[in-house]
């Protein structure tokens, strides 16, 4: 997969391929106008030279005359009928004959021609020029373009190299010049970005940061994104504590009806373990009522004081900072499981050296208590229970795996809601609040841990990483 550009890389690239775009039309253009030029020279030479009657021991032949004040290098001859008749090549101040091969050149030669380009075989690239004699023969003269290519290859390693030392000038010049035109939008993603690093899925949601005045120019196109930024973080303000405000209603009436349920719900739950004490006579059918009162007593406490502890937990009220010795708390906890759950096999692998963390021992008992029932009560019997308990990296990490059939993976991502349910089994009648898992993962937030689950079938493992205090000898 390609990787995407920035906007800044485009812009410089885009200027880059802009000017070498330029450049080479310009040096293309500037070519061709100079070998125009250069040329329509050489044609000028090919007209105005003059025939003058061969000097003394000059050229033989009544139908070759030679012609005055050209180049060394000059080709020219006659051609009659088609045929060359004589075919010289200039040297220093003396003609001689030139090769069968070049001279075959101009065989076929049968009009006049105004000056044109030819190859003359092994002699290059030369100017031509054909006229008709007094006799009728064709008289041809050419002179050598080698001085004109020279100059053209010349010009153009001299552009090339001053357009490649100019874009790379216009690069860097365009890179500072892009750079400097796009801090404003690199302030406003820079807000964007502390924005989305607020946790506003918790606690007090504020967004106290705005795009400065100065990017918010509606007059420019950065500044229309700036302003259009601070006006969707004014509205996700006004929505986030609106939300707050419906939340702490809702998490306060919790609350006030969990702690105002305890008093009631123990006076049942009392009145209930009192007839069933009673020493009197009782029938049948009243004895049953009265001990699924107090069953039902009893686990609507158990539900009352989890609602207060989550709603405690949802006020972020601070946990109390204290030592806890987490391996004998889990060492305990494993051993409960193992008095509840008979029909489960239990395990247990603690580290030599007792462990120690920061918190509220009472809450993180129930955070691994939680995990354990939660093990007991959605696995079938004869399930083994791993519980080990380790240190890395300054973490302490508490992991709970059974070997069951696994958790449904559209209730995986769920599982640590509240009230979340995945089987039948996650009933009410069975025992379950569906808060078991919610309060695991709000007391971990409140420990400034983290915990996660993986699961498949014959095996689903949790996990709960809590920072280190220390690792002891002794407890």
């Amino acid at each position: 997969m390609r990787r995407p550009w920035s906007l800044r890389g485009r812009l410089i690239a885009q200027v880059v391929a802009l000017l070498s775009l330029v450049c080479l039309v310009i040096g293309v253009v500037t070519e061709f106008a100079l070998r125009d030029f250069l040329l329509e020279r050489v044609d000028s030479q090919l007209t105005t030279f003059e025939d003058h009657p061969p000097p003394p021991g000059g050229l033989p032949g009544p139908r070759v005359r030679f012609e005055l004040g050209q180049p060394k290098d000059t080709v020219f001859g006659v051609v009659y009928g088609g045929q060359v008749l004589d075919a010289k090549i200039l040297g220093d101040g003396a003609a001689t004959d030139l090769s069968a091969s070049d001279a075959a050149t101009f065989t076929g030669l049968t009009s006049p021609r105004r000056p044109v380009s030819i190859t003359i075989g092994d002699l290059g690239e030369y100017r031509m020029q054909a006229t008709t004699g007094p006799e009728g023969e064709i008289r041809f003269r050419a002179l050598p373009l080698a001085e004109v290519n020279d100059t053209l290859w010349r010009l153009g390693w001299i552009f090339g190299g001053v357009a490649l030392g100019g874009l790379v000038l216009a690069g860097g010049v365009a890179a500072l010049t892009v750079r400097r035109t796009l801090r404003p939008l690199d302030r406003v993603a820079a807000t964007a970005a502390k924005v989305a690093e607020l946790p506003l899925d918790r606690g007090e949601p504020e967004l106290p940061m705005r795009v400065s005045e100065v990017d918010t120019d509606t007059r420019t196109e950065v500044g229309k994104v700036g302003a259009a930024l601070n006006r969707m973080l004014d509205h996700v303000s006004h929505a986030l504590a609106a939300r707050q405000r419906s939340e702490s209603r809702v998490r306060q009436f919790v609350a006030d009806a969990s702690h105002e349920l305890r008093t009631p719900l123990a006076s049942i739950r009392g009145y209930a373990e009192l007839t069933r004490r009673s020493t009197a006579e009782l029938p049948p059918d009243f004895v049953y009522a009265m001990s699924r009162v107090e069953s039902e007593s009893t686990r609507m406490t158990t539900l009352v004081e989890e609602l207060l502890l989550l709603a405690r937990l949802d006020e972020g009220r601070p946990v109390v900072h204290a030592p806890v010795e987490l391996s004998g708390l889990v060492a305990d906890a494993v051993a409960d499981a193992h008095v509840t759950g008979p029909d489960h096999r239990w395990l247990l692998e603690l580290p030599a050296e007792p462990i120690r963390v920061i918190g509220e021992a009472g809450q993180l008992q129930q955070v691994v208590l939680n995990l354990l029932s939660n093990a007991r009560a959605h696995t079938p019997a004869g399930t083994t229970v791993r519980t080990e308990l380790s240190t890395k990296d300054g973490e302490v990490r508490l992991v709970v795996a059974d070997d069951g059939p696994g958790i449904p993976e559209d209730v995986l991502p769920e599982v640590f809601e509240r009230f979340a349910r995945g089987d039948t089994s996650r009933s009410r009648a069975a025992g379950s609040t569906g808060l078991g898992l919610a309060i695991v993962a709000a007391v971990v937030a409140a420990h400034h841990g983290k915990v996660w689950v993986r699961s498949k079938p014959g095996k689903t493992e949790f996990c709960v990483v809590l920072p280190l205090l220390s690792v002891i000898g002794s407890p």
